[in-house]
């Protein structure tokens, strides 16, 4: 870092405590002026809350913040903004059903009076176009891909003249083109002099964009920021993990990491017999309009027993609903659905879960798990949804039943009736595993099933659903991260609004899924 200038950014001994838990300790750390910084960990190793105290969402326990060098009240938003720092989450948060004018007007400081939308569109397009982002100033944010409504939100971070730009996970719901796009536009925003700091959990998309790389492990900083130059992926693997990935593959390693592969490399072929009858088949599925997502037009696709389906695709396109459909929770204007050869298509949850579906959902805290509730009340979930509503209950014995199950998953818990929501994030989810995965479990629809969970419990999903493959059960696999998807799945299937746009087989090509993920072209059983 120059002599002549102070840090744009700086953290002094930064600590952040939530009861017993630590989520950063001591953290001193200094970003140079004009660069593009990224911060690189595991879920869990405390990024998002360091991007959160120096953006003023949260008051740390000890320790400073200071913006060019001087130092500014921590806990404080407005004064972080006024200071010129500005975070884009990694969950968006602009509101749906408003103008892409509106919401750049509702997010500058001193809006306020009379206007008309073609007003607000005439004052805001100078700033959108300065940025090289391209949209009708007059559509709704729900209708726009979810690449511009990314760009937009970066666009609101911009009109306070923000010096310093954090963006956390930005990459996280992007296809790869998308990537491309949002890194081009990073370059652009450095050659303009914004401070930009990425917080990443990828190497590969570390090493393609950063100057400088620093690393958090354990709410720790154990590295950085240093040149990109002097780390490589091997090094950058130990820092980030430790010994936590010893145990694992190659194949394994480098899709939990996010490691480029080399060009042409072969993975692990699983062998899948193609004459045996599918466990799962859509024929000519088409939805009803929803709240829920994109309806499905015209899909078909099938999953045999002992195959691994996964369906890839930017966020939005479908895969909710497609979940839904499988599930009846969402109503068909056509076609059939066909589990374990019996027709399922007016048949109810329950009598769809007693042919042996089951479902890992999106959402953990929300859809698998009641926070509040017992864990044994959770896992009992499966034996009430396969019985009838007029069967006797016996606590006792679900107590029982639980406690066995639950240990044998590995999870940590204390006693069966705290509550689910005392859990960490990998421990929930084998909960939920626990309750899905048996054996009578024909189709397995696990969806977004290691979002926010830290490497180890990641490959402890990976090893669940692959046993379960082997066993013969039928899985079907949908993630946002194509690193998972390549490295676990026998054939990739592609969504794009509410159709199946690709399907692709090993050795899985990213340019093209990607390309298939945007529309750029449509393909058919690749190699």
């Amino acid at each position: 870092m120059s002599n002549h200038s102070p840090p744009a950014l700086a953290c002094r001994d930064v600590t952040v405590r939530y009861g017993d838990v630590t989520a950063l300790s001591e953290v001193s750390i200094e970003f140079e002026a004009g660069l593009i910084h990224a911060v690189l960990g595991q879920n869990g190793a405390g990024k998002t809350t360091f991007a959160r105290v120096a953006s003023g969402l949260v008051q740390p326990t000890t320790g400073r913040v200071e913006i060019g060098g001087q130092a500014i009240r921590t806990g404080h938003v407005r004064d972080s903004r006024e200071a010129g720092v500005e975070l884009v989450h990694q969950s968006f948060a602009l509101p749906p059903s408003f103008t892409v004018a509106e919401v750049m007007e509702f997010g500058a400081p001193g809006h306020g009076g009379f206007y008309s939308r073609k007003a607000l569109a005439e004052k805001w397009r100078p700033h959108l176009q300065s940025l090289d982002i391209q949209v009708d100033l007059s559509r709704r944010i729900r209708d726009l891909p979810v690449e511009t409504q990314q760009s937009i939100e970066i666009a609101r971070a911009l009109v306070t003249d923000a010096k310093v730009l954090i963006l956390d996970e930005p990459t996280a719901v992007l296809s790869p083109a998308g990537i491309d796009m949002l890194f081009a536009r990073v370059q652009r925003l450095k050659d303009r002099g914004v401070t930009v700091i990425l917080i990443l959990h990828k190497i590969r998309e570390v090493l393609g964009i950063a100057d400088t790389i620093s690393v958090l492990r354990g709410g720790r900083r154990v590295e950085g920021p240093v040149p990109k130059a002097d780390l490589s992926a091997e090094r950058l693997t130990a820092l980030i993990v430790g010994d936590a990935v010893r145990s694992q593959s190659a194949k394994d390693r480098d899709a939990l990491l996010g490691i480029e592969q080399p060009h042409g490399k072969l993975p692990f072929k699983h062998s899948v017999n193609a004459a045996q009858a599918p466990a799962l088949t859509l024929k000519s599925v088409s939805t009803v309009s929803d709240d829920e997502g994109a309806p499905l037009e015209n899909v078909s696709l099938s999953v045999r027993p002992g195959e691994i389906v996964g369906i890839a695709g930017v966020e939005g396109n479908g895969q909710k609903t497609l979940v839904r459909a499988i599930a009846n929770l969402a109503a068909l204007s056509s076609g059939t659905i066909t589990l374990s050869g019996q027709d399922v298509t007016t048949k109810t949850v329950a009598a769809r879960r007693n042919a042996g579906l089951r479902i890992i959902p999106f959402e953990r805290n929300v859809e698998g798990l009641s926070l509040t509730s017992s864990l044994w009340e959770n896992w009992s979930a499966r034996e009430l949804l396969q019985g009838s509503l007029l069967q006797f209950v016996n606590p006792a014995r679900i107590r029982k039943l639980c406690d066995r199950s639950l240990k044998s998953w590995g999870v940590h818990y204390h006693v069966s009736s705290q509550p689910a929501g005392s859990l960490s994030g990998g421990n929930a989810q084998k909960v939920i595993l626990a309750r899905e995965i048996d054996a009578d479990a024909k189709l397995i629809i696990a969806a977004q099933p290691t979002r926010g969970l830290d490497i180890g419990a990641t490959a402890f999903v990976w090893k669940s659903l692959r046993a379960a493959r082997d066993r013969g059960a039928a899985i079907l696999l949908i993630s946002s991260d194509l690193d998972e998807l390549f490295d676990i799945s026998d054939r990739v299937l592609v969504m794009l609004s509410g159709r199946v746009a690709g399907e692709f087989v090993e050795p899985y090509d990213i340019h093209s899924v990607g390309a298939a993920m945007v529309g750029a072209t449509s393909a058919r059983k690749e190699a």
